[in-house]
């Protein structure tokens, strides 16, 4: 599936291809995006079912990585690659499947294991949000806050809404994302061994790169560096973006 993509900076070059996680967008990267295109191209992708990008009844792990190999292709063949947790997760596949398409591989807070955080119900919550009452999203953000009890979250959430003419909808297809739940929480059983510079980043904070996970990298990333920062939870590079900056920046040159 040919996937939405913005560019950033100097079209020359290997590329920076960000890949974002489960619920989000490129546009959730958009500032750290134009930041490092400072020095180099970036582009960001919407995966599938998610964003701007085509919507499938399938968003298994292989899929995901077909798209992005697909995407890399059309920038010329090779990048580095930068995915958060579900985006992570993708581009470690892509490094079993294609890891010629790579130069570099930067994962940030996931690990190729299979996860009991469950999505199901925050699905639920956006499924039942009343469209046809929300006129802007901060409306919805209001709304999904009194269900999830949570203000971050709530915020997030809402970034996956579109508004047009004063209909709102979703940009995400919940009810594929539903059904393959347990493919994204999970990792794909293959066996595979990537041997080239591999930035891991976890945040301190966060319990998703624990010892398992840790272990679970360094079997299958030979070039492997893992970089701590405190106090960080799972959404490190929006709750520490300087030092997330600063960490990606020093790998790539």
């Amino acid at each position: 599936m040919k996937l939405n993509s913005y560019s950033f900076g100097e079209e020359t070059g290997t590329p920076l291809v960000i890949v974002h996680g489960l619920f989000g967008s490129a546009r959730n990267w958009h500032s750290l995006a134009r930041n490092l295109a400072r020095e180099r191209w970036v582009v960001s992708v919407d995966l599938r079912n998610h964003g701007q990008s085509g919507w499938s009844e399938s968003n298994t792990y292989p899929d995901l990585a077909s798209d992005l190999g697909e995407t890399i292709d059309g920038l010329g063949g090779r990048a580095t690659v930068l995915g958060h947790s579900m985006g992570g997760k993708a581009a470690m596949m892509l490094a079993a499947t294609a890891p010629e398409k790579i130069d570099r591989l930067i994962i940030a807070d996931i690990a190729p294991v299979t996860y009991a955080h469950d999505q199901t119900d925050n699905i639920e919550i956006m499924k039942a949000l009343p469209l046809d009452e929300i006129t802007r999203r901060s409306e919805a953000q209001i709304w999904l806050e009194t269900k999830t009890e949570d203000p971050a979250l709530a915020a997030f959430f809402s970034q996956g809404l579109e508004l047009q003419d004063g209909k709102a909808h979703w940009l995400l297809n919940h009810d594929a994302l539903a059904t393959h739940m347990a493919d994204i929480v999970g990792f794909p059983e293959v066996d595979f061994h990537f041997d080239k510079p591999t930035l891991a980043i976890r945040g301190g904070a966060s319990d998703y790169v624990d010892e398992k996970g840790q272990e679970a990298l360094k079997q299958r990333f030979s070039q492997l560096t893992i970089e701590t920062i405190p106090q960080a939870g799972h959404w490190l590079h929006a709750e520490k973006p300087k030092e997330f900056l600063s960490i990606v920046k020093e790998f790539i040159e």
